[in-house]
């Protein structure tokens, strides 16, 4: 019996459209990096478009079976490249971000975090209750300020009620700390890895330019189009069980209902006597 090889998600002249295989110059690339290099051109590494599809795919599979289990996945990218790309297609998912400043401790001092994070929910119903009224203007405004840098720092991290079961990094060297609490607390990584990073300190390396906005673009939609199909997954088999539980409750209840008939025309027969 032949198997269907699966179509992989990008290939080889998309990748080098988008500039995904300029490396960093030769004296900053990292040795680690050598399985994925191809060639050196003008005294730039250029990375084997072809192993970075492959690392596309294995990388995609594996965070479609982590959203599908319905659990979070945590993008972190915080240099100017990126940004603005991660947070408008990661929002769009439903998933956690931080594109600001890393706090160290985000996750190995969760808790911590996450008081900071009902700090903002507290505020706001302060607003709404109408507590404000009671307060001076100099208290509202400090509060004010307290929650416009909550929100800039931690308001992308609102959904994240529990450690994320996943990260996903653009630019290892960048976002070392995060990268170090994660392997910690033994939560896998995924990353973009450029030439001048060590690839091991990641889970699952997708050797890439992290620092053009077209490479960094093009990895993450097909990162972010295997999240998003393993979210509709979910959703059909909660829809699926759903249906099979109201099919199940109907029938119980027709099979109650016969069972009581006769009781009701044996109750009528001896009224009658």
């Amino acid at each position: 019996m032949k198997t269907t090889k699966k179509m992989a998600r990008t290939n080889f002249e998309e990748l080098l459209e988008a500039g995904v295989h300029f490396g960093h110059l030769k004296r900053k690339w990292h040795p680690a990096m050598a399985p994925y290099i191809d060639k050196k051109k003008n005294g730039i590494p250029i990375i084997d478009l072809h192993k970075t599809v492959a690392k596309i795919d294995e990388s995609a599979e594996a965070l479609k079976k982590i959203a599908r289990s319905g659990r979070k996945i945590l993008f972190v990218a915080t240099k100017k490249q990126a940004k603005d790309i991660v947070a408008e297609k990661v929002q769009a998912l439903g998933m956690p971000y931080i594109t600001e400043r890393w706090s160290g401790g985000m996750l190995t001092n969760f808790p911590t975090i996450r008081k900071a994070v009902k700090k903002m929910s507290s505020i706001d119903k302060m607003e709404q209750d109408g507590t404000f009224a009671s307060l001076s203007k100099r208290e509202v405004l400090q509060i004010n300020r307290q929650r416009e840098k909550l929100q800039k720092n931690l308001g992308s991290i609102v959904s994240l009620t529990r450690l994320p079961a996943a990260l996903f990094v653009v630019d290892v060297v960048r976002e070392h700390i995060a990268i170090k609490e994660a392997t910690r607390l033994g939560i896998p990584v995924f990353a973009i890895v450029d030439t001048n990073a060590d690839p091991n300190v990641v889970d699952f390396a997708i050797p890439g330019n992290d620092d053009a906005a077209k490479s960094v673009e093009i990895i993450l939609s097909k990162v972010c189009e295997a999240i998003q199909e393993g979210l509709e997954e979910r959703k059909a088999d909660k829809d699926k069980e759903a249906e099979a539980a109201a099919k199940e409750n109907k029938s119980e209840k027709a099979e109650e209902a016969t069972e009581e008939k006769p009781v009701a025309k044996r109750a009528r027969k001896t009224t009658k006597k």
